[in-house]
């Protein structure tokens, strides 16, 4: 048994496992952002835009509910469909954008790298040191005058 949890406690303590907890947790608090962002705002706008209170008002009822007979109503979803859709089009608009700004770090950062290795090696051409043989060379004469 503590075997187990000894392995249990090497696979928690993982890097990737508390990277996936991170990005369970800040998944959660982002949906909630993106889900406030369409029933608060988007859905509000596109309620105005058709005239109805709110998408749901977009539903459409196929048969009425009759409490005398004890059936439900049978209602065609189409108002919470479209907010569905409205969400998930928001959620993956925001995921391109967030993922083409870190895509565009990522390259900024290259480029500056890639010009630091031109300048170095720039700084390097402008002073070029002598070869070995250049040196053996310079040894001599200085030997020679001595």
């Amino acid at each position: 048994m503590k075997k187990f949890f000894d392995e249990f406690k090497a696979f928690i303590s993982r890097g990737n496992v508390i990277d996936m907890a991170i990005g369970v947790i800040v998944g959660g608090a982002f949906g909630k952002i993106t889900g406030s962002l369409v029933s608060d705002v988007i859905t509000p706008l596109l309620a105005w835009i058709f005239g109805s209170p709110n998408t749901d008002a977009l539903n459409v009822t196929l048969r009425a509910a009759d409490e005398a007979a004890g059936t439900e109503a049978i209602v065609l979803g189409f108002g919470t469909f479209v907010g569905a859709i409205i969400n998930f089009l928001v959620i993956a608009l925001v995921l391109f954008s967030v993922i083409k700004a870190i895509n565009k770090a990522h390259e900024m950062s290259e480029n500056m790298k890639k010009k630091e290795e031109e300048a170095a090696a720039a700084a390097e051409a402008e002073d070029p040191k002598p070869t070995s043989e250049e040196l053996l060379t310079a040894i001599l004469e200085e030997l020679k005058k001595k």
